[in-house]
């Protein structure tokens, strides 16, 4: 999957939050793991250096330090791109309006810049950064019928086997398209979708695959799912907003983001000639 994971770090504790399970992943997959600190004055850089490397040898990890250019999200992909194979694990520990508060500028800019599947957490101020790894055992693929989140299929069942994890693939339909109970073929009608891709997967990719099908709103009946889980990593596609110009995420995984406390693999769609043109 990827060599190398880098977790922009900032010096607050919010920033920090991810590396449990940045660690945890880079552990099972033996790929590296790298803190980056972009610093944007000067005037913080010993500071910044200093805070940096403290928190790189607890971790036994890298540290690297580097002067902003302007754009700290470009600095990231800058990173990224400097050596193939490496995933961004960044928190949403944005302020200010609402689309901040569920994604942080910064890691905003990063999934809308980079199109390439990124790791996303959202932190609860609560946690305890210097914590033992997370270890990953389920990876979670919601699915709802459409294209763009078929597309994460690969992705998800490539992380599940990286991190000999359980995949389980799940829909959820809203309570007005439930199937009469009464019929025989009730439980095979209404998980029939989720159910062909879980073969599917299973056949392609040989990881373990389950299904779920879950009723009501999607990210109510998610989080519930996942309640008091810390061991789940969800991967879906994004879906641009087009009454918000910075937004990168669609209304369920920002709701997912903001209310589920696990790790997420998101990656915004590359937009085509048509719809660049338009």
């Amino acid at each position: 999957m990827y060599n190398r994971i880098v977790v922009p770090v900032d010096g607050s504790t919010f920033s920090e939050e991810v590396i449990p399970y940045a660690l945890g992943i880079a552990k099972t997959t033996g790929a590296e793991l790298m803190l980056l600190h972009v610093i944007e004055k000067e005037s913080k850089k010993a500071e910044a250096e200093e805070s940096l490397q403290t928190l790189a040898t607890h971790f036994g990890v890298e540290g690297r330090s580097v002067s902003s250019r302007g754009d700290v999200a470009e600095d990231i992909l800058d990173e990224v791109n400097r050596i193939p194979g490496t995933l961004v694990a960044i928190t949403s520990h944005g302020r200010g309006d609402r689309l901040n508060v569920l994604m942080g500028s910064v890691a905003r800019d990063v999934v809308r810049a980079g199109h390439l599947p990124v790791l996303v957490y959202r932190p609860s101020g609560e946690a305890d950064v210097l914590q033992d790894p997370i270890h990953i055992t389920t990876v979670l693929l919601p699915l709802d019928g459409t294209k763009l989140s078929e597309t994460m299929q690969a992705e998800a069942a490539g992380w599940a086997r990286a991190l000999t994890a359980r995949l389980v693939v799940v829909q959820v339909l809203p309570p007005s398209t439930r199937i009469d109970p009464l019929l025989a073929s009730y439980d095979v009608l209404e998980d029939s979708y989720v159910r062909w891709h879980a073969h599917d997967l299973e056949r392609e990719y040989g990881v373990e695959v389950s299904w779920e099908v879950l009723h009501g709103d999607p990210v109510t009946s998610i989080t519930n799912y996942l309640e008091g889980r810390r061991d789940v990593l969800v991967v879906m596609a994004t879906r641009g907003q087009p009454t918000l110009q910075a937004a990168v995420l669609g209304s369920v995984t920002s709701g997912l983001l903001h209310h589920a406390g696990v790790p997420m693999i998101v990656q915004a769609p590359v937009k085509t000639k048509q719809q660049v043109s338009a």
